[in-house]
């Protein structure tokens, strides 16, 4: 039995695993899928204080606080930043990193600097703090990949606004442990928006592909839970 984590991204909330979370617990896995700091059931807690600091804590207080060992920690789009900081804080728990369509980070790097069409959400914050979701696009964009109306209409009750102290807030990576830590890539190869470009990955790293949008968990869960397990 493997210990699923898997960490949604930017605007979304736990909800958006729900699903993935019950095909691996079927193949028998043990599986959380918390909500960050300001989203979903934690919305509440919303703020322009909340950070990339702060979510990486969420995780790693969940982690040490579970006590969880050998975990498949799995971070979808801005979570790429997220379970990359969490796994330079607690290594020794991390069997295996997923960057599930993420981001990935380099020591001292934000959200921005990784990706940074970031930038111009930055320039349209309300109140200067609160980055509303991304429109909904003709398909085959939709939103974040989504296209069929129910589906769409599900996912966009559970978005929340992104704070941008977590786009703006660098990951510190300084714990050399962390970089033995084996690391999958699985990239989402559908219709995705303008200026979006992927860095290549390092030599010796696992990469798959799923062909469709962003949101792989909600538009192909059952193509996404084969290569879950093909990576615990």
């Amino acid at each position: 039995m493997a210990t699923f984590l898997l960490v949604h991204g930017a605007w979304h909330s736990g909800r958006s695993w729900d699903r993935v979370v019950p095909l691996l617990e079927s193949a028998g896995h043990r599986v959380l899928a918390p909500s960050l700091t300001g989203y979903g059931d934690k919305a509440h807690l919303l703020g322009p204080e909340v950070g990339l600091g702060t979510h990486v804590d969420d995780v790693t207080g969940l982690i040490e606080g579970e006590r969880l060992d050998d975990v498949v920690l799995v971070g979808h789009s801005y979570a790429g930043m997220v379970v990359s900081g969490v796994a330079h804080r607690v290594p020794e728990r991390i069997a295996r990193l997923v960057f599930l369509d993420a981001m990935v980070p380099e020591d001292g790097e934000a959200a921005v600097d990784v990706l940074p069409v970031t930038k111009r959400l930055i320039d349209v914050a309300v109140d200067g703090w609160r980055v509303p979701p991304m429109p909904e696009q003709p398909p085959p964009l939709g939103l974040f990949g989504v296209t069929d109306p129910e589906d769409v209409a599900w996912l966009r009750s559970m978005l929340s606004d992104q704070p941008v102290r977590c786009l703006q807030e660098p990951v510190r990576l300084d714990d050399p442990a962390a970089r033995t830590i084996p690391r999958t890539h699985i990239h989402c190869v559908g219709a995705g928006p303008a200026g979006i470009t992927r860095r290549p990955v390092p030599a010796g790293e696992r990469v798959r592909e799923l062909p469709t949008g962003h949101d792989c968990m909600i538009t192909m869960p059952v193509e996404l839970v084969g290569l879950l397990l093909e990576a615990a």
